[in-house]
């Protein structure tokens, strides 16, 4: 069992029951947990001569690891594709759904390498991804193993996309699967990875990509496959206009009352984007205890508008952030998420609406509970050791970390990490994720944008 004593930080966020930030703090970590937490002084006294490893974490702020609730891995390879720069979601899937039909398990894996690294290096620890597209041979187990191999804990979802443009659906028939496959290979992917113990590194979630891709049918055998399993559920909903006019037209009535009339609504279930709800819909949201993965870069890159998670949050909604996929945001980074959820809430003019350290815990505490779990999201006893630390003498945050560090982590704009700890491993040290050539990475990477292109 390795002990680690990280002391001297500036500051401690915890995002604990009390919201405690503490002066001169210090974390004591056994193995993968958060022993105890205190200031430096308190600490040393207790453990030094206890620990494997000390880390002077002296002129940082640490708080806990941050959790994107939504992503699209593999769109790190289509970013800023000119035929998909300006257009709306509709337009935009349908200019890249040839593209995405040439992906490769290779593709898969190696972008998953890219988008998790690039998380990390954000002060993400906790990443849930919707893979909906499986050409050629592609399976969820090429980005798991991206995931296992950096270290990252990751809440994988196996999404499918059935509904073809032959049966009225958005996507062309060829990136579509028939619907006992989905299930087949969602069953394999839960039976095969999924571990719901705690400290739990890898939990798989079923995932039907959205209204306008899946029928009624694979929404209905979807939720139950997953119930049956005990895992979450998750999928697109009301993210756009367009998609709202499309459920008018075929089921009758709004995503959310689709959704609802699906099962798809409870404590198990979290949506993405939900822009387009109103009050009736949010009070269903929150008397349901479905959870909200907010996405406000990609909501704002896709003119899809402004959800309302003031009114979510008051309204008791669990809502996290994600930063959605890379060719809808164009970037993998969670704090600058942060930043963007504050800023967008007001935009309506309300200068108060969400605050910094509000904002903050929307990235923390909110995606933990949306991903339902309690042993991330802050930094106290018992819980997971995922911490994350940021040098206040960095040149952006000059003018700033004298007054309120915390609030600068969002109100200033944001940087790399400097320290990056999950599950008690030491992943990014000075800035650097250790291990890794990102530049061997970044250039295969490449490689296989350039090849994706080339396919179509």
């Amino acid at each position: 069992m390795t002990a680690w004593l990280i002391h001297s930080a500036a500051s401690v966020v915890t995002m604990d029951a009390s919201r405690r930030e503490l002066h001169d703090g210090a974390i004591l970590v056994r193995d993968r947990e958060i022993v105890d937490i205190g200031t430096t002084e308190e600490l040393m006294a207790r453990y030094v001569d206890q620990v494997d490893s000390t880390y002077n974490a002296r002129g940082m702020i640490l708080f806990p690891g941050l959790v994107n609730c939504h992503h699209h891995l593999y769109q790190t390879l289509t970013r800023a594709l000119p035929a998909a720069q300006n257009a709306a979601l509709f337009d935009w899937l349908k200019a890249l759904y040839p593209v995405w039909a040439n992906l490769t398990g290779e593709a898969v894996y190696v972008s998953a390498l890219v988008g998790l690294a690039e998380l990390l290096l954000s002060g993400c620890t906790t990443v849930a991804d919707h893979l909906y597209i499986y050409p050629n041979d592609c399976r969820i187990d090429d980005e798991i193993r991206a995931a296992q191999e950096l270290g990252v804990r990751f809440h994988p979802t196996r999404g499918s996309m059935s509904l073809g443009e032959s049966q009225g659906g958005l996507p062309p028939d060829r990136v579509t699967e028939d619907e006992a496959t989905i299930l087949r290979e969602t069953r394999r992917a839960i039976e095969h990875f999924h571990d719901p113990a705690p400290f739990s590194m890898c939990r798989v979630g079923v995932a039907p990509c959205s209204p306008f891709s899946v029928t009624p049918d694979l929404m209905r055998e979807s939720i139950a496959l997953a119930r049956s399993y005990g895992v979450l559920a998750h999928t697109h909903l009301a993210e756009t206009a367009e998609e709202e006019a499309f459920c008018l037209e075929r089921f009758g009535c709004r995503p959310a009352q689709y959704a609802e009339e699906l099962g798809w609504v409870g404590e198990d279930v979290w949506w993405a984007h939900a822009v387009h709800v109103n009050a009736d819909e949010i009070a269903l949201l929150s008397r349901t205890g479905t959870g909200v993965a907010h996405c406000p870069s990609s909501n704002m890159r896709l003119a899809s508008g402004i959800a309302p998670v003031r009114h979510m949050v008051g309204a008791g909604v669990r809502v996290g952030l994600g930063v959605d996929g890379s060719a809808s945001n164009d970037a993998g980074h969670l704090l600058a998420e942060a930043r963007q959820a504050m800023l967008l809430q007001r935009v309506l003019g309300d200068a108060s609406a969400l605050t910094a350290r509000q904002a903050l815990e929307l990235a923390t505490r909110g995606g933990a509970a949306v991903l339902c779990r309690d042993d991330i999201g802050e930094l106290a006893v018992g819980k997971a050791a995922d911490i994350v630390g940021v040098r206040l003498d960095h040149l952006d945050y000059a003018g700033a970390a004298p007054h309120d560090p915390v609030a600068a982590l969002v109100f200033c704009y944001p940087r790399k990490v400097d320290f990056v700890m999950v599950n008690g491993r030491l992943l990014v040290d000075h800035g650097e994720l250790l291990g890794w050539d990102l530049g061997r990475v970044v250039a295969e990477h490449n490689r296989l944008a350039r090849t994706l292109m080339a396919g179509t």
